[in-house]
């Protein structure tokens, strides 16, 4: 029987505060979140490594909220006025790079100083995601940095095993995709602690199973994982340490 072509679907995130995983290492995160609207001040800022939900956990108050979204892009080409249109909230993902990576510096910080005031103005609120709180952005507009300096801090730190493992576990839920814990174990030991990292590797997992009509085994996973990712490298690349053995026969508590 030959191969089934998979049909290029978009599988609709899941952005309802009951689909964001708590535990220790983004709980404090997720409580400030909760807290919205009555947050103390103006402007929250969500800080972490990659991969430690930030993004996602910022689109799921963006969902709740329905705050406006701004990129880099968007925050030159617009007024500030204007990237909130009618609504009095806005998010800027990235905001430490948004701004360290600009042409003009100068022109990003003084629209973000225009962009907070505006949305301090209208009693709104503005969630900022970067990798380190705004102490250490080093930020030029004394303003601005004033401002962002008092803002709310919210530290996500890197998911651990136990974690990543329940988010592997509910993306393949979320799809409907029934999976032996074997095979969870199996890429737990070989992934990136990032979820991220997890959501690409479920996605190509459902790909392969339907382009193969085979269910989601060890060997369908060890293929999927050498596979060249998105830098180049495979599995085998970066998995140099001695393992558990790869047919998932291990000890299953």
């Amino acid at each position: 029987m030959p191969a089934q072509l998979p049909l290029d679907l978009p599988h609709r995130p899941a952005l309802g505060r009951e689909d964001f995983l708590v535990a220790d290492a983004n709980q404090t995160a997720v409580a400030w979140i909760d807290l919205w609207p009555s947050w103390p001040q103006p402007a929250l800022v969500l800080h972490g490594p990659a991969g430690s939900g930030k993004t996602h956990l910022a689109q799921v108050w963006r969902h709740t909220s329905g705050a406006a979204e701004a990129d880099a892009a968007r925050l030159l080409a617009s007024d500030p006025p204007d990237l909130l249109g009618p609504g009095t909230d806005l998010l800027l993902d990235d905001a430490d790079r948004v701004i360290a990576q600009a042409h003009d510096r100068a022109v990003v910080e003084r629209r973000l100083l225009h962009l907070y005031n505006v949305v301090r103005e209208r009693g709104g609120h503005l969630l900022l995601t970067g990798r380190s709180p705004p102490a250490r952005w080093a930020l030029q507009l004394p303003d601005l940095r004033s401002r962002l300096q008092a803002a709310t801090c919210a530290e996500l730190g890197a998911p651990d095993d136990q974690l990543v493992q329940a988010v592997l576990i509910k993306l393949f839920v979320d799809r409907q995709l029934r999976v032996a814990p074997e095979v969870v174990r199996f890429l737990l030991l070989r992934m990136e602690r990032s979820f991220a990292e997890a959501e690409r590797i479920v996605d190509a997992l459902d790909t392969a199973s339907l382009a193969a009509r085979k269910e989601i085994t060890v060997p369908l996973a060890r293929q999927v994982l050498n596979a060249p990712g998105p830098d180049g490298d495979t599995d085998d690349d970066n998995d140099k340490a001695p393992r558990e053995s790869d047919d998932g026969s291990g000890d299953r508590g």
